[in-house]
């Protein structure tokens, strides 16, 4: 191609590229316009609010994640104090941003696992070779003699983003050094033994049973559950007994030596202590594990 035929090219293509480039230009120009036009408002707040947060997405608050709550309790503060792994002083910045007071007396949620029972304590009628999940086997009714205890398959454990779970010997266990109290775990069990109450102390009694048979079944199928003998409602109004189990009233739950007293005497030693310096469960009574 000599330079004539380029000189003869540019003249007939020069035309074509300035249009293109107008059009070009101005497609831009009323985008920008658009976007100007049409830009939807954010509210400085939910930034602030959103950075505020832990950004772990973990939906213990209810929402779809720390964007979605961000903007929910700028439209609505009392939703402040739902950012369980955030606690009180992700509240504090929140409610600094909204320029609102909150109260000291909010109390965080932990979880605690309603059942002690670990692989020498349960009666099992055979053993299990169905899908390794909690949910899987709950569908079955014999897969342990009691249909209220821990299945061990760690549903709860895969749940945690936290690293917070695991099975030890056949029964879901708590690190509550790591745990943030995102409620993921509770939501995982399909038997709902994970309960999520107010840990108003470092560490809470509980009663670690879900069973509500009689208590000479329950004995028959596991050496650590409720027997519903209610001798811990006879030491504080703090415990009481339902359907054959006995239940602690964690909002009014103190520690007092009514409550120490209930947890020594109980029989089978279900009454317990959870959190992260917690002492060592009592065991059973012989009398209780033979009767």
């Amino acid at each position: 191609m000599n330079l004539a035929d380029i000189y003869q090219l540019w003249q007939g293509a020069w035309p074509a590229g300035v249009t293109m480039l107008a059009l070009g230009s101005s497609f831009a120009v009323a985008l920008l316009i658009a976007s100007e036009k049409l830009k939807v408002k954010v509210d400085p707040k939910i930034e602030q609010i959103y950075e505020a947060l832990p950004h772990l997405d973990c939906g213990a608050c209810g929402f779809a994640g720390c964007s979605s709550y961000a903007r929910a309790v700028l439209e609505k503060p009392e939703l402040i104090g739902k950012c369980a792994p955030g606690g009180p002083e992700t509240s504090g910045k929140i409610a600094e941003i909204l320029s609102l007071q909150i109260s000291d007396s909010g109390v965080l949620k932990r979880p605690i696992v309603h059942c002690r029972a670990h692989d020498d304590d349960k009666s099992c009628y055979g053993k299990y070779q169905g899908i390794p999940t909690c949910t899987a086997a709950n569908v079955l009714p014999n897969v342990q003699a009691c249909k209220f205890g821990c299945l061990g398959f760690g549903d709860c454990c895969y749940a945690c983003k936290f690293d917070a779970l695991g099975i030890v010997d056949g029964l879901a266990t708590i690190d509550y050094e790591k745990c943030t109290g995102c409620g993921a775990c509770s939501k995982a069990c399909p038997r709902n033994l994970i309960e999520m109450i107010p840990f108003s102390y470092e560490n809470m009694m509980t009663v670690a049973c879900s069973s509500k048979e009689a208590g000479k079944t329950t004995r028959a199928m596991c050496k650590v559950g409720c027997i519903g003998c209610g001798i811990c409602g006879k030491q504080t109004e703090q415990f009481r007994v339902e359907d054959n189990l006995a239940r602690l009233d964690y909002e009014k739950y103190q520690p007092t030596e009514q409550t120490e007293t209930a947890l020594n005497k109980c029989p089978t030693g279900v009454i317990i202590y959870v959190g992260k310096t917690a002492p060592a469960a009592k065991q059973p009574t012989e009398k209780a594990v033979s009767a």
